[in-house]
Formats: C-alpha cells, structure tokens, sequence
C-alpha cells in the first residue's frame, strides 16, 4: 500500500466510523472502532482495486459470510465501510445492551415512568434502523429521515423481551405509507424480500399508494427471517 493510498484508506475509515488508529497487519490496515470489537482488514491488491476482510467476525455483505471483498475504487470501498461500521454498532443485542444501560437509573414504578423509559428504547431503535438502512426506506429508497418510520416487524407489544424489541432485525426503516401498510397488515414482506398487499386492498387504493408494482426490498439477511415469518403469520391480512 503506496503512502497516498494509505492516506486515503485511513481517511475513509475515519469517515466511516472506524475513527480509532489503524494498525498495520499483514501488509494492509486493520480498521478499529471504539463503538464495537470487530475489526475490517484492508489490503491494495491492485490500482484502485482493494481486498476487503473482516477476520473478527464482521459480516461483509448481504449474508452472514466472513469472506474477503474485493472493491474497486474509493467511493466503493466507503459504501462497504459505511455498511459494516453499522451492522457492527447494530448487531443483535447491542442496542437491548446500551438502552439497559441508559435506563438502569431510570425508575419505572409508575405507567408514566414506563412510557418515559419506552420512548427511550423506541428512540434508540429508531437510530439503529437509520444507522443499518443507511437513512433510506429499504423498499423505496427514500433519503429523508424526517419522513421515514422506524417499523417493528414483530410488535413491539407482541415482543417477549427487549433483545426482541430493540433488535436492528426486528425493524424495517420505510416511508410513512408502507409503515403504515406493513404495521396495519395490508402488507408484509416475504424472507425472499417480494412485497405482498392483502388481496383486501381494492386496485385504486393499490395505484393511490403506489404499490400497484412489484416491489422488493433487498437486504434481508438471514437475522430478519423468523420476524417475517411472524409478521406474514400473524400481522397480514390474508383473507379477501
């Protein structure tokens, strides 16, 4: 790795959320974060083509697999570094960890002192699914978190603890016309990512909100998959 390209590469990592000093390992730079243990390795393995590793266990793509990436370029290589600082601030239980901690002070006696340390929790889920789905609706692709609706898959009423609750998996980030859908059961979303709207739902109202269409959301991973199960189980709307 050439002086600039180091430069550059600890720039980004910088930019990315691995804001601790790289190291250097096996001929490339190990990028740390003070927010989550796993590491991301990366090596030049060509001009502007980098080898992309996450030897602690930092999943680097759209399936729980820890194999090197290859990525040409630097604004792919801050796609890839953006995406893994988030799963590795959102991985399961981390968020529950962090709002025990938060709330650990917190009385929770009374109803009002249980919706105090409610919103708490429901805030910092909502911040993990910006921080996952990079601040765009995982269907639409909407880019204005202000607009955007932190959607539990499973309810959080329905949630048996708060690993369940606050769990990056057990959310979708989506524009307010599909939150509403999805938390309704006038949609849901299969494990293979197709959008499906209740039969109920007439052709006009189906052109009115724009799902008249195929629509996909890409990104599940395996951790979503048993609360689309529950969702399309329990939530959707089947019948006509």
């Amino acid at each position: 790795m050439t002086p600039l390209e180091r430069l550059r590469v600890e720039k980004a990592a910088s930019d990315c959320g691995f804001e601790r000093t790289p190291l250097e390992r096996e001929g490339g730079l190990e990028l740390r974060s003070a927010h989550f243990p796993e590491t991301v390795v990366v090596r030049s393995v060509g001009e502007l083509l980098f080898e992309v590793s996450s030897p602690a266990g930092l999943s680097l793509n759209d399936v729980d697999a820890n194999f090197p990436v290859n990525v040409y370029g630097y604004e792919e290589l801050y796609e890839l570094l953006r995406r893994a600082a988030s799963r590795g601030r959102t991985l399961p239980n981390r968020v529950a960890d962090a709002f025990r901690q938060a709330t650990a002070d917190l009385p929770c006696t009374t109803e009002a002192d249980r919706v105090v340390v409610a919103r708490v929790g429901q805030a910092m889920f909502r911040a993990s699914l910006l921080d996952y789905w990079q601040g765009r609706c995982c269907i639409t692709g909407l880019e204005v978190p202000e607009l955007l609706r932190a959607s539990h898959i499973k309810p959080w009423a329905s949630c048996e603890r708060d690993d369940e609750r606050l769990d990056v998996f057990n959310g979708l980030l989506l524009a307010p016309h599909l939150d509403a859908m999805f938390d309704s059961g006038w949609m849901t979303v299969a494990i293979d990512g197709e959008v499906h709207v209740a039969k109920a739902l007439d052709p006009f109202a189906r052109a009115a909100l724009g799902v008249d269409r195929a629509l996909k959301l890409h990104g599940i991973r395996p951790a979503h998959e048993r609360y689309l199960e529950y969702h399309n189980r329990y939530v959707f709307r089947k019948a006509a």
